[in-house]
């Protein structure tokens, strides 16, 4: 097997092929799927592979989401440079990157970021580090399905696990005018949702596209007894 040093020749072809494809719109996502080095944030041993458009296995029962996702929930998201965002299920702390790549174009962005396994949010860090966007991002092990109400409000969430229903203290820590982006549905297929809150008191949905992501379990989400890794 090669264990390929310089990626640039792939990251460059796949983010080629995702616009072509219509799922990378905006200059802010392209640009930073073109800087974030994906195959920092997966197993050494699947590296090779870290630009092919699928999902990996990065551990525990967790994987890494395929670049179209990736890029297609971080659309929908709008990101901003100086916003403030939450992330439910760091995983690989991919996801976590590309954000942090587009908010730290203004110094008040931030990325805050949870994981309940804390193997997996260990790994994040140091690939965030080597990526040079830890500064930017903050890992957290917890319950992500309760936010982190002493960082709130954010401009953004996205949650990267798959939710029986939109959990409502995540509601609650979204700032008014906001965006959630989080899939919805049974343990096996899932609608992608674009929630925006219009003020304190009321939200508007969007559906976007079916998808398939391991669940979210915490209080607020799929009891974690449910399920086995």
């Amino acid at each position: 097997m090669i264990n390929r040093i310089d990626f640039t020749k792939e990251r460059y072809e796949l983010v080629e092929m995702l616009k072509l494809e219509g799922v990378i719109r905006s200059k802010l996502v392209e640009e930073a799927m073109l800087n974030v080095p994906r195959e920092l944030f997966v197993p050494e041993n699947l590296r090779h592979v870290a630009y092919a458009d699928h999902p990996l296995p990065i551990g525990y029962g967790q994987t890494i989401s395929a670049p179209h996702m990736v890029a297609i929930m971080t659309e929908e998201l709008d990101v901003k440079p100086g916003m403030r965002v939450l992330e439910i299920g760091t995983g690989s702390g991919y996801q976590a990157a590309i954000l942090a790549y587009i908010v730290s174009k203004d110094p008040r962005g931030h990325v805050f970021t949870i994981e309940r396994i804390p193997q997996l949010a260990h790994r994040a860090c140091i690939a965030l580090k080597k990526a040079r966007l830890g500064d930017y991002v903050m890992v957290v092990v917890g319950d992500g399905t309760e936010g982190l109400p002493e960082f709130a409000p954010f401009d953004r969430i996205i949650v990267t696990a798959a939710a029986p229903k939109i959990p409502e203290p995540l509601v609650d820590q979204l700032k008014p005018g906001g965006k959630m982006v989080i899939p919805v549905g049974s343990r096996w297929e899932q609608i992608l949702l674009v929630v925006e809150k219009i003020d304190e008191k009321r939200i508007r949905t969007r559906t976007s596209i079916p998808c398939v992501f391991v669940p979210l379990i915490g209080k607020h989400g799929w009891r974690e007894d449910t399920f086995s890794l």
